[in-house]
Protein backbone atom coordinates (compact mmCIF):
# COMPACT_ATOMS: atom_id res chain seq x y z
CA UNK A 1 0.00 0.00 0.00
CA UNK A 2 1.24 3.47 -0.87
CA UNK A 3 0.50 4.94 2.55
CA UNK A 4 2.78 2.44 4.28
CA UNK A 5 5.72 2.48 1.82
CA UNK A 6 8.96 4.06 2.99
CA UNK A 7 9.30 6.30 -0.05
CA UNK A 8 5.85 7.73 0.59
CA UNK A 9 6.32 8.17 4.35
CA UNK A 10 9.63 9.94 3.71
CA UNK A 11 7.91 12.13 1.13
CA UNK A 12 5.23 13.05 3.67
CA UNK A 13 7.99 14.33 5.96
CA UNK A 14 9.51 16.20 3.00
CA UNK A 15 6.20 17.94 2.24
CA UNK A 16 5.61 18.76 5.89
CA UNK A 17 8.99 20.52 5.98
CA UNK A 18 7.87 22.93 3.26
CA UNK A 19 6.30 26.29 4.11
CA UNK A 20 3.03 25.39 2.40
CA UNK A 21 -0.52 25.89 3.58
CA UNK A 22 -2.20 22.89 5.17
CA UNK A 23 -4.69 22.49 2.33
CA UNK A 24 -1.88 22.61 -0.25
CA UNK A 25 0.09 19.92 1.58
CA UNK A 26 -2.96 17.65 1.76
CA UNK A 27 -3.70 18.14 -1.95
CA UNK A 28 -0.08 17.43 -2.98
CA UNK A 29 -0.11 14.17 -1.04
CA UNK A 30 -3.52 13.23 -2.46
CA UNK A 31 -2.32 13.70 -6.04
CA UNK A 32 0.69 11.44 -5.46
CA UNK A 33 -1.56 8.78 -3.94
CA UNK A 34 -3.88 9.09 -6.94
CA UNK A 35 -0.98 8.32 -9.29
CA UNK A 36 0.03 5.31 -7.19
CA UNK A 37 -3.52 3.95 -7.27
CA UNK A 38 -3.42 3.87 -11.09
CA UNK A 39 -0.25 1.76 -11.00
CA UNK A 40 -0.66 -0.71 -8.10
CA UNK A 41 1.72 -3.15 -9.77
CA UNK A 42 4.69 -0.78 -9.57
CA UNK A 43 6.18 1.50 -6.94
CA UNK A 44 6.24 5.25 -7.43
CA UNK A 45 10.02 5.17 -7.90
CA UNK A 46 9.66 2.65 -10.75
CA UNK A 47 7.29 4.79 -12.80
CA UNK A 48 8.80 6.26 -15.94
CA UNK A 49 8.49 9.79 -17.24
CA UNK A 50 6.12 8.49 -19.91
CA UNK A 51 3.87 6.85 -17.30
CA UNK A 52 3.57 10.09 -15.34
CA UNK A 53 2.89 12.07 -18.53
CA UNK A 54 0.18 9.57 -19.54
CA UNK A 55 -1.39 10.00 -16.10
CA UNK A 56 -1.56 13.77 -16.52
CA UNK A 57 -3.01 13.39 -20.02
CA UNK A 58 -5.63 11.04 -18.55
CA UNK A 59 -6.56 13.62 -15.91
CA UNK A 60 -6.87 16.33 -18.56
CA UNK A 61 -8.55 14.49 -21.45
CA UNK A 62 -10.51 11.68 -19.74
CA UNK A 63 -11.37 13.02 -16.30
CA UNK A 64 -11.74 16.56 -17.68
CA UNK A 65 -10.24 18.21 -14.61
CA UNK A 66 -10.53 21.96 -14.38
CA UNK A 67 -7.32 23.81 -15.30
CA UNK A 68 -6.77 24.91 -11.68
CA UNK A 69 -7.13 21.34 -10.35
CA UNK A 70 -4.97 19.95 -13.14
CA UNK A 71 -2.30 22.50 -12.32
CA UNK A 72 -2.33 21.27 -8.71
CA UNK A 73 -1.66 17.74 -9.96
CA UNK A 74 1.27 18.95 -12.07
CA UNK A 75 2.77 20.90 -9.18
CA UNK A 76 2.32 17.96 -6.80
CA UNK A 77 3.94 15.40 -9.08
CA UNK A 78 6.71 17.83 -10.00
CA UNK A 79 7.46 18.31 -6.31
CA UNK A 80 7.67 14.54 -5.86
CA UNK A 81 9.71 13.58 -8.91
CA UNK A 82 11.84 16.67 -9.50
CA UNK A 83 12.36 18.16 -6.05
CA UNK A 84 12.17 15.01 -3.91
CA UNK A 85 13.53 12.25 -6.16
CA UNK A 86 15.71 14.51 -8.32
CA UNK A 87 14.41 13.29 -11.68
CA UNK A 88 15.44 15.67 -14.47
CA UNK A 89 12.40 15.16 -16.67
CA UNK A 90 11.20 17.40 -19.49
CA UNK A 91 7.50 16.64 -19.15
CA UNK A 92 6.83 19.64 -16.88
CA UNK A 93 7.57 21.94 -19.82
CA UNK A 94 6.04 19.65 -22.45
CA UNK A 95 2.65 19.11 -20.79
CA UNK A 96 0.10 21.77 -21.71
CA UNK A 97 -2.89 22.93 -19.69
CA UNK A 98 -5.64 24.55 -21.70
CA UNK A 99 -6.72 27.55 -19.68
CA UNK A 100 -10.07 28.78 -20.84
CA UNK A 101 -10.72 32.13 -19.19
CA UNK A 102 -14.33 33.18 -19.74
CA UNK A 103 -15.24 36.76 -19.05
CA UNK A 104 -16.51 37.27 -15.50
CA UNK A 105 -20.20 37.79 -14.85
CA UNK A 106 -20.51 41.44 -13.87
CA UNK A 107 -23.66 43.10 -12.56
CA UNK A 108 -24.50 46.70 -13.38
CA UNK A 109 -24.85 49.16 -10.54
CA UNK A 110 -28.62 49.03 -10.83
CA UNK A 111 -28.56 45.22 -10.75
CA UNK A 112 -26.44 45.25 -7.59
CA UNK A 113 -28.93 47.67 -6.03
CA UNK A 114 -31.87 45.45 -7.00
CA UNK A 115 -30.10 42.36 -5.70
CA UNK A 116 -29.31 43.84 -2.29
CA UNK A 117 -32.83 45.29 -1.95
CA UNK A 118 -34.23 41.81 -2.58
CA UNK A 119 -32.39 40.25 0.39
CA UNK A 120 -34.90 39.50 3.15
CA UNK A 121 -32.66 38.30 5.98
CA UNK A 122 -30.43 40.97 7.47
CA UNK A 123 -27.56 38.56 8.19
CA UNK A 124 -27.27 37.68 4.49
CA UNK A 125 -27.78 41.27 3.41
CA UNK A 126 -24.87 42.32 5.62
CA UNK A 127 -22.41 39.78 4.26
CA UNK A 128 -23.42 40.23 0.61
CA UNK A 129 -23.20 44.01 0.89
CA UNK A 130 -19.71 43.73 2.39
CA UNK A 131 -18.57 41.32 -0.34
CA UNK A 132 -19.52 43.92 -2.94
CA UNK A 133 -18.24 46.91 -0.96
CA UNK A 134 -14.77 45.45 -0.37
CA UNK A 135 -14.43 42.98 -3.26
CA UNK A 136 -14.10 39.98 -0.97
CA UNK A 137 -14.18 36.31 -1.77
CA UNK A 138 -17.12 34.73 0.03
CA UNK A 139 -14.79 32.54 2.10
CA UNK A 140 -12.87 35.62 3.23
CA UNK A 141 -16.07 37.42 4.20
CA UNK A 142 -17.57 34.70 6.40
CA UNK A 143 -14.29 34.23 8.31
CA UNK A 144 -14.07 37.88 9.37
CA UNK A 145 -13.89 38.69 13.07
CA UNK A 146 -15.10 41.92 14.70
CA UNK A 147 -11.49 42.92 15.40
CA UNK A 148 -10.68 42.82 11.68
CA UNK A 149 -12.41 46.18 11.21
CA UNK A 150 -10.10 49.10 11.99
CA UNK A 151 -12.60 51.89 12.56
CA UNK A 152 -10.04 54.66 13.07
CA UNK A 153 -8.05 53.93 9.91
CA UNK A 154 -11.08 52.95 7.87
CA UNK A 155 -9.70 49.62 6.68
CA UNK A 156 -10.78 46.00 6.76
CA UNK A 157 -8.06 43.44 7.45
CA UNK A 158 -8.38 40.25 5.40
CA UNK A 159 -6.33 37.58 7.16
CA UNK A 160 -5.14 34.42 5.41
CA UNK A 161 -6.76 35.10 2.05
CA UNK A 162 -6.07 33.09 -1.08
CA UNK A 163 -2.48 31.92 -1.15
CA UNK A 164 -2.16 32.69 2.56
CA UNK A 165 -1.84 36.41 1.85
CA UNK A 166 -3.05 39.15 4.18
CA UNK A 167 -4.27 42.51 2.92
CA UNK A 168 -6.11 45.65 3.92
CA UNK A 169 -9.08 47.02 2.00
CA UNK A 170 -10.65 50.45 2.53
CA UNK A 171 -14.08 50.33 4.15
CA UNK A 172 -16.41 53.32 4.17
CA UNK A 173 -17.56 54.83 7.44
CA UNK A 174 -21.17 54.18 6.47
CA UNK A 175 -20.45 50.46 6.01
CA UNK A 176 -18.67 50.35 9.36
CA UNK A 177 -21.77 51.87 10.99
CA UNK A 178 -24.06 49.34 9.29
CA UNK A 179 -21.88 46.44 10.39
CA UNK A 180 -21.75 47.91 13.89
CA UNK A 181 -25.56 47.89 14.13
CA UNK A 182 -25.60 44.36 12.74
CA UNK A 183 -23.05 43.19 15.32
CA UNK A 184 -25.04 44.79 18.16
CA UNK A 185 -27.91 42.51 17.18
CA UNK A 186 -25.96 39.30 17.90
CA UNK A 187 -22.87 40.45 19.90
CA UNK A 188 -20.91 37.31 19.05
CA UNK A 189 -17.37 37.91 20.29
CA UNK A 190 -15.67 35.57 17.84
CA UNK A 191 -17.34 36.10 14.46
CA UNK A 192 -18.67 39.07 12.55
CA UNK A 193 -20.99 36.71 10.66
CA UNK A 194 -21.76 33.83 13.06
CA UNK A 195 -23.29 30.66 11.68
CA UNK A 196 -26.36 29.16 13.29
CA UNK A 197 -26.89 25.97 11.28
CA UNK A 198 -30.17 24.58 10.02
CA UNK A 199 -31.52 23.35 13.36
CA UNK A 200 -31.01 26.55 15.35
CA UNK A 201 -34.71 26.75 16.25
CA UNK A 202 -34.44 23.44 18.10
CA UNK A 203 -31.52 24.68 20.20
CA UNK A 204 -32.37 28.34 20.76
CA UNK A 205 -35.52 30.38 21.26
CA UNK A 206 -34.44 33.20 18.94
CA UNK A 207 -32.12 33.83 16.02
CA UNK A 208 -30.30 36.42 18.10
CA UNK A 209 -29.55 33.87 20.81
CA UNK A 210 -28.38 31.32 18.24
CA UNK A 211 -26.03 33.85 16.65
CA UNK A 212 -24.68 35.03 20.00
CA UNK A 213 -23.57 31.56 21.09
CA UNK A 214 -22.41 30.30 17.67
CA UNK A 215 -18.89 28.88 17.74
CA UNK A 216 -18.49 28.72 13.95
CA UNK A 217 -18.80 31.34 11.21
CA UNK A 218 -21.57 31.44 8.66
CA UNK A 219 -20.99 28.75 6.04
CA UNK A 220 -20.02 29.57 2.47
CA UNK A 221 -22.80 27.31 1.18
CA UNK A 222 -25.48 29.19 3.14
CA UNK A 223 -24.41 32.50 1.59
CA UNK A 224 -24.33 30.96 -1.87
CA UNK A 225 -27.81 29.49 -1.39
CA UNK A 226 -29.16 32.85 -0.21
CA UNK A 227 -27.64 34.55 -3.26
CA UNK A 228 -29.33 32.10 -5.64
CA UNK A 229 -32.72 32.86 -4.10
CA UNK A 230 -32.09 36.60 -4.27
CA UNK A 231 -31.00 36.51 -7.94
CA UNK A 232 -34.28 34.82 -8.84
CA UNK A 233 -36.46 37.16 -6.77
CA UNK A 234 -34.69 40.24 -8.17
CA UNK A 235 -35.34 38.88 -11.70
CA UNK A 236 -31.69 39.15 -12.66
CA UNK A 237 -31.15 37.18 -15.87
CA UNK A 238 -27.37 36.83 -15.53
CA UNK A 239 -25.81 33.70 -14.02
CA UNK A 240 -24.70 35.67 -10.98
CA UNK A 241 -22.91 34.14 -8.01
CA UNK A 242 -21.32 35.56 -4.87
CA UNK A 243 -18.13 35.96 -6.90
CA UNK A 244 -20.05 38.17 -9.33
CA UNK A 245 -20.24 40.78 -6.57
CA UNK A 246 -16.43 40.70 -6.35
CA UNK A 247 -16.21 40.98 -10.14
CA UNK A 248 -18.65 43.90 -10.06
CA UNK A 249 -16.63 45.66 -7.36
CA UNK A 250 -13.48 45.52 -9.49
CA UNK A 251 -15.22 46.55 -12.70
CA UNK A 252 -17.08 49.47 -11.14
CA UNK A 253 -13.89 50.79 -9.52
CA UNK A 254 -12.06 50.68 -12.85
CA UNK A 255 -14.95 52.47 -14.53
CA UNK A 256 -14.70 55.15 -11.85
CA UNK A 257 -11.03 55.76 -12.67
CA UNK A 258 -9.30 53.80 -9.91
CA UNK A 259 -5.94 52.48 -11.15
CA UNK A 260 -5.69 48.83 -12.06
CA UNK A 261 -2.73 48.47 -9.68
CA UNK A 262 -4.83 49.72 -6.78
CA UNK A 263 -7.77 47.48 -7.69
CA UNK A 264 -5.38 44.53 -7.89
CA UNK A 265 -4.19 45.24 -4.35
CA UNK A 266 -7.74 45.52 -3.06
CA UNK A 267 -8.61 42.16 -4.63
CA UNK A 268 -5.52 40.49 -3.18
CA UNK A 269 -4.24 39.34 -6.57
CA UNK A 270 -0.68 38.06 -6.62
CA UNK A 271 -0.12 39.88 -9.91
CA UNK A 272 -1.72 42.75 -11.81
CA UNK A 273 -2.01 40.32 -14.73
CA UNK A 274 -4.88 38.59 -12.92
CA UNK A 275 -6.78 41.89 -12.80
CA UNK A 276 -6.42 42.68 -16.50
CA UNK A 277 -9.46 40.59 -17.44
CA UNK A 278 -11.72 43.25 -15.91
CA UNK A 279 -10.61 45.71 -18.56
CA UNK A 280 -12.60 43.62 -21.07
CA UNK A 281 -15.91 44.15 -19.27
CA UNK A 282 -15.74 47.80 -18.23
CA UNK A 283 -18.35 50.05 -19.79
CA UNK A 284 -16.01 52.89 -20.68
CA UNK A 285 -17.29 53.87 -24.10
CA UNK A 286 -15.30 54.48 -27.26
CA UNK A 287 -16.68 58.02 -27.16
CA UNK A 288 -14.97 58.68 -23.85
CA UNK A 289 -11.77 57.26 -25.26
CA UNK A 290 -11.92 59.58 -28.26
CA UNK A 291 -12.63 62.57 -26.01
CA UNK A 292 -9.62 61.74 -23.88
CA UNK A 293 -7.42 61.25 -26.95
CA UNK A 294 -8.49 64.60 -28.42
CA UNK A 295 -7.84 66.35 -25.11
CA UNK A 296 -4.27 65.02 -25.04
CA UNK A 297 -3.22 66.76 -28.26
CA UNK A 298 -5.21 69.92 -27.50
CA UNK A 299 -3.39 70.26 -24.19
CA UNK A 300 -0.04 69.49 -25.79
CA UNK A 301 -0.41 72.13 -28.54
CA UNK A 302 -2.09 74.79 -26.45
Amino acid sequence: MINTSKVYSDYVAFVQSKSLRGRSKAEYLRQVRKLAERHPERSLKQLTERAVLDHLIHLRDQQKLRPSTLNQAVVALRLFYRDYLGRKWQLWEAFEIRRDQPLPVVLSRSEVRALLHAVRENRFKAVLALIYHCGLRVGEAVRLRPRDIDRERGVLRVIDGKGGRNREVPIAHGMIERLGHYWLFHRNQAWLFPGVGRAWRERCKTLRAAMACADKPMSVSSVQAALRIVVASAQIKKAATCHSLRHSFATHLLESGVSIRQVSEYLGHASVASTLIYLHVTEISEGKGREAQAALIEQALR
